[in-house]
């Protein structure tokens, strides 16, 4: 069993959640709940795995709070 670390945002203009897993190519998706956008992101993932496990293209670090003056 692997894990992979999304990133989630929340579309102002449909309300729908978006999540990409970064440096994965292909591995987004949408959902109008979190459930449903984890649900979609395992099965677009699981799909891309069936070709065999792409080499990924970057690391997942973190987040960063960055303060303009």
């Amino acid at each position: 069993m692997r894990s992979y670390t999304a990133v989630i945002e929340r579309c102002a203009e449909t309300g729908l959640y978006v999540g990409y897993v970064p440096g994965f190519p292909g591995a987004h998706s949408q959902g109008e709940s979190l459930d449903e956008l984890n649900a979609n992101l395992r099965e677009v993932i699981a799909l891309i795995l069936e070709d065999g496990a792409p080499e990924m293209a970057g690391e997942f670090v973190g987040t960063q709070t960055v303060v303009v003056a």
